[in-house]
This record gives structure tokens, C-alpha cells and sequence, in this order.
């Protein structure tokens, strides 16, 4: 007790440190919690099927809803890379009056999703967009990028999503489209966010043409 007593206020200023300690560590994690749940999410995966013929699904698993901008499609081939931007090649393309004017950019309520065609499809307006060789993509096995960009709350950049799918039109039908990545790339930092601006830049520059 004596030995407490000469020591109180040290005691007290070890026990103030160690109860700071603490608060800031659950600080801490309440921030990190916010930051993640905050944090967009947006995913590209395959429905009804597993071969091309599946359908192209984008869902956002945000907290918030997002607004799609863009929807590009890119083939990544052993000469080059053809980007096509979806919603823009279906609007032109649509014979329907009524078909011309939907359009699957604008808002998506979070836990909500849209599908924007098959694979193959989007594969086929590729190939008769840039007329390619469809002989030679069998001979190859390139890749099939999808990009998804948006922006997400009342955020300037914007945000972006991609997903690789290995794509071999040579091998039976289960088997011509293969995802490469377990799940679909988040690009959210700022200097993905600036890669993302660029894509948008691109792309408006390319129908300025």
C-alpha cells in the first residue's frame, strides 16, 4: 500500500496511456468497419450457364447505388485490342425504335443487377464491329475483358470494375469461356480511379470521331 501510494501518479498516468490505447484501437476498427462497408463493389460474373452463351451479369454489391456510365467490352488478341463500348454499339445497331432507346447505363440500386447480353454475342459484335478474322481467333486463345465504368455516390472520379475471361471459340460449348480471376478487379484507388477517367476520356473521344 505505501509503495501504491508514492506511486499514484504514475500509476494513474501509465493507467490514462493504456485506457487511450484502447479507445484509439477501437477507433480504429469502427473507422475500418466504416471504410468497408463504405467501400463500392461492383461485380461482373456469368448467369444461366457457363459457356459463352451465358449471360454477362453486373451487379452492385455497394452500399450505395451506382451509376453506370460505361459497359466496354475489350478482346485482348495476339496483334491487338479491340474495345467496344456495349450500350452504345446495341443503340446503334437496334433495328426496334423501342429498342434504340433503352439502355442499361443510369442508376443501379445496390443489391441489384443487369445483364447486358450473352458472352457470345458481345464476342460476335466485337468480331463484326471490327471485322476480325473469326478462323484466327479459333487458332488463338485471347481474352475477354469487361469493364465496367461508374461513378458511386457523390464521388467526382469515377469508380471502375474489370474481369478477364479466357476465351477459346475452338473447344465445345461448356468450355470456350473460362473466367481468370476468382472475382472482378475493384478499382477504386486513386490512381486506378485516374486509369478509369482515362478509360471514359477515351471512349468520348472515340465518338467525337
Amino acid at each position: 500500500m505505501e509503495w501504491l501510494n508514492d506511486n499514484a501518479q504514475a500509476i494513474s498516468a501509465i493507467a490514462s496511456i493504456c485506457t487511450l490505447f484502447v479507445w484509439v484501437f477501437y477507433a480504429q476498427l469502427l473507422y475500418n468497419g466504416y471504410v468497408r462497408q463504405r467501400r463500392p463493389r461492383i461485380i461482373v460474373n456469368r448467369g444461366k450457364g457457363v459457356g459463352k452463351d451465358a449471360l454477362c451479369l453486373i451487379s452492385n454489391m455497394s452500399s450505395e447505388a451506382i451509376y453506370i456510365q460505361h459497359l466496354v467490352a475489350v478482346l485482348h488478341t495476339d496483334e491487338h485490342c479491340y474495345e467496344l463500348d456495349v450500350v452504345e454499339y446495341q443503340q446503334q445497331s437496334a433495328d426496334d425504335e423501342s429498342e434504340r432507346y433503352r439502355t442499361h447505363q443510369g442508376p443501379l440500386a445496390s443489391g441489384d443487377y443487369l445483364h447486358i447480353q450473352s458472352f457470345g454475342t458481345i464476342v460476335e459484335q466485337l468480331i463484326s464491329h471490327y471485322n476480325i478474322d473469326e478462323q484466327s481467333l479459333r487458332q488463338q486463345k485471347p481474352q475477354l475483358e469487361i469493364r465496367v465504368i461508374a461513378i458511386y455516390g457523390s464521388e467526382d472520379m469515377p469508380i471502375g470494375a474489370s474481369r478477364h475471361f479466357k476465351l477459346d471459340l475452338s473447344a465445345d460449348s461448356l468450355h470456350q469461356l473460362n473466367p481468370l480471376q476468382v472475382d472482378t478487379k475493384r478499382m477504386t484507388s486513386r490512381q486506378e480511379r485516374k486509369r478509369v477517367l482515362q478509360w471514359a476520356k477515351d471512349i468520348e473521344m472515340y465518338k467525337a470521331k
